[in-house]
């Protein structure tokens, strides 16, 4: 964590430090999440020593951001004494010196030994608000000359010095020609600005510090003697970790011991505990509420949470297009605006002007051309964008998504687990209670999902008491088979599988039952027959439904003149019922895992392409979309996506390109007002039309004018919505 970046030139000069310093090889600092990572030898320095090394020119590094955020009360207070000073620096500028400038006279004569006093007490004041307040702008100059590159400090502090400069020379040669208050106005403004941009950045950002501060560096691993108090990294697939009420799950694993509610609402943004027992997946970062729980360590031997501040750091360390535009400008901007204000200087002397008046107009171009307004337009539009994602529930990795989403011409949706529920239910209960009773009876000693959905499934009214005898069916002696499971009950051997298996052992199927189990196959969903005493007695169907809001989501997205292609593995004939939908234009069938980047890679010829998958499996398709959207808590395997939609409700893709749109619309206006503001502002300067003090007026406004449209709030879809239309 370093406090005091706030700019791009902050992070060059953090890498130029750490790359210039002996044991450190490399660096990537992000202004815009306060934190920088290393890549250090471990035989030369230790990570505690890390602070110390690159904690220079006024920047503080720290492992973790501390729990008190003393750097945003120390801005707060340059900006409370800053004021102070510049309401009295104003104060003496509407009483003594304006009505003087005006042609008037003002209470107290400025030639006198009064005037001299008020104008040294103005001086004062004005070197207070220069120092203090303006400390962060002038370090942020003094570092971009340091790294050779020109930055928007760099032009900031040449008009607010030269202004300061100017008026401290005409106050030692008895002059009355000052103009102390275009450098306070410039400061506060500047300063005002940084300011807020910080607050919305934090607002944006405070994810990423609660989830760096969530991070779990110990575990508790079960030994043959108890446990053992280890480092997360010493954690190895298929260890062993207690975790107890009240502790946060070090690694994502499978529980193996105990039942306990977990709150998983840090990673999926749901407020209410989930149960979680034997045979449960649970999500490292996740907090068990109460009992204690045994979890053996997944493959990945890693954290949701861990991958989730890697995420982060991705989203706050990118930079949008229209970012690193204005960067690029900027470099430029700054050594153009100083040889604007030569050449203004030359010609008013060239013109017969007098050096004074010479030297105000090439100020008044150098404050003018301040390029505030360019510096905090994408910034404070983005960090909004950012920000009223996380509020509804979805983490932006790379701000790029802002420009590429509103031109997607193509949405390819992974059916299985995206416009499906992904979790196996009972879909057609035709069955009578002898069969349910018994079919459960001998289900519930099986793992897979298609018995679990099963045994969980309410059953027809009436189940436990079929033939007169309520005591619920008990099996014995249970047996899996690859294809089904047979047990024991009431001396007949019940068989429970796939209708194929079932035929194979000897049991007789009817017409009837036969055909229900081939429409199922059809329709990509799993027939279960159960069956004893040589034929099968029923048939249940279990499969994977779509989502309630899916098709209404889809609708949503194909009325904004989108194109919505449905991705899914199954037969042509099983994916049949998906084409009849006007929600949906084109479905691609039997699309093997391998073969959805080919398939993205071809629709992408007829324009941008928009990937939504919910798992890893999708991670290839979604790299190669122009932007992908995870889709789902266990979408966070997917690195590669550019947006995770964290809590797995549909209705909040259209929220996703709605936003999009919104911030887009939002950077080109503050571009646009930046560029309008210097197009009518700088030729005014050069035609010596605007004073210093005029030109700081304009140059405030202009950057309040991006501060207070970046303000608002953005327009996006609400959620809860699925008409695609903005609130």
């Amino acid at each position: 964590h370093v406090r005091g970046m706030h700019c791009t030139s902050c992070e060059d000069f953090i890498e130029t430090v750490a790359e210039s310093t002996e044991g450190l090889h490399a660096a990537e600092a992000s202004y815009a999440s306060d934190m920088a990572k290393v890549a250090y030898d471990p035989s030369r320095h230790s990570e505690s020593d890390l602070p110390a090394l690159l904690t220079q020119a006024g920047y503080e590094a720290h492992l973790k951001a501390p729990d008190e955020d003393t750097a945003d009360q120390d801005a707060a207070v340059r900006l409370v004494f800053g004021g102070f000073f510049t309401m009295m620096v104003m104060a003496v500028y509407i009483v003594l010196l304006y009505p003087v400038h005006l042609g008037g006279e003002g209470l107290v004569d400025l030639s006198g030994t009064g005037g001299t006093y008020a104008l040294t007490n103005v001086w004062a004041y004005t070197t207070f608000v220069l120092l203090m307040t303006g400390w962060p702008t002038l370090r942020g100059a003094a570092v971009s000359l340091r790294v050779l590159q020109p930055n928007m400090d760099l032009l900031v502090s040449l008009a607010a010095v030269s202004a300061y400069l100017y008026s401290t020379g005409a106050v030692l040669m008895g002059q009355t020609d000052v103009y102390f208050d275009v450098t306070v106005v410039i400061i506060m403004a500047v300063s005002l600005g940084h300011y807020y941009e910080d607050q919305v950045k934090r607002r944006a950002t405070d994810l990423l510090s609660a989830l760096t501060r969530e991070q779990v560096d110990e575990a508790r691993r079960a030994t043959e003697a108890g446990t053992e108090t280890v480092a997360v990294d010493a954690l190895a697939p298929g260890d062993r970790v207690l975790v107890r009420a009240g502790e946060r799950i070090p690694v994502d694993g499978t529980v193996v011991d105990g039942r306990a509610a977990v709150d998983e609402s840090l990673m999926t943004g749901e407020s209410l505990p989930v149960t979680r027992a034997e045979g449960d997946d649970v999500i490292g970062g996740a907090v068990v509420t109460n009992n204690a729980l045994t979890i053996e360590v997944g493959d990945a031997a890693e954290s949701t949470l861990d991958r989730l501040v890697n995420l982060m750091w991705n989203i706050q360390s990118s930079q949008p297009g229209a970012q690193r535009v204005a960067d690029r400008i900027a470099a430029v901007f700054v050594p153009l605006v100083l040889v604007l204000a030569a050449v203004a200087f030359g010609w008013q002397l060239w013109s017969g002007a007098s050096a004074t008046a010479a030297l105000l107009t090439g100020l008044a171009v150098l404050i003018v051309s301040c390029p505030c307004a360019l510096g905090l337009a994408t910034p404070l539009a983005v960090a909004s964008g950012l920000r009223t994602a996380l509020e509804n529930g979805i983490v932006v990795r790379d701000a790029s998504l802002f420009e590429t989403a509103p031109d997607v011409d193509t949405l390819a949706v992974d059916k299985t687990g995206t416009l499906t529920t992904g979790a196996m239910q009972v879909v057609d209960a035709e069955a009578n209670t002898a069969v349910w009773r018994r079919a459960r009876a001998v289900e519930q000693h099986a793992a897979h999902p298609v018995a679990r959905a099963i045994v969980e499934a309410a059953a027809p009214s009436g189940d436990g008491v079929p033939g007169g005898d309520g005591a619920p069916a008990t099996a014995t002696d249970v047996r899996s088979h690859p294809r089904g499971v047979e047990g024991r009950i009431n001396g007949d051997r019940v068989r429970v599988g796939h209708p194929e298996w079932l035929q194979s052992e000897g049991l007789s199927m009817n017409g009837d039952l036969a055909a229900r189990a081939e429409t199922a196959q059809n329709n990509a969903q799993v027939p279960v027959a159960v069956g004893w005493n040589g034929a099968v007695r029923g048939l249940i169907v279990v499969g994977d439904t779509l989502r309630d809001e899916g098709l209404d989501v889809m609708d949503a997205l194909r009325g904004d003149e989108r194109e919505v292609v449905v991705l899914t593995g199954d037969s042509a004939a099983a994916a049949r019922p998906l084409r009849t939908h006007d929600a949906i234009d084109r479905v691609i069938a039997e699309v093997k895992p391998a073969e959805k980047s080919d398939i993205i890679r071809g629709l992408r010829d007829d324009g941008a392409v928009a990937m939504i998958g919910d798992g890893s499996n999708d991670a290839p398709a979604l790299a190669e979309a122009d932007v992908g959207i995870a889709f789902g808590p266990t979408a966070l395997a997917a690195d590669s996506a550019d947006v995770v939609v964290l809590r797995g409700d549909l209705t909040r893709i259209p929220t996703v390109f709605s936003l999009a749109q919104a911030a887009r619309r939002r950077i080109r206006q503050n571009l646009a007002w930046a560029f309008l503001y210097n197009v009518v502002a700088i030729p005014l300067a050069l035609a010596g039309l605007i004073n210093p003090l005029f030109a700081a007026l304009a140059m405030a406004a202009s950057s309040l004018g991006v501060v207070g449209n970046s303000a608002r709030a953005l327009p996006v879809a609400d959620s809860r919505r699925t008409d695609g239309n903005e609130e």
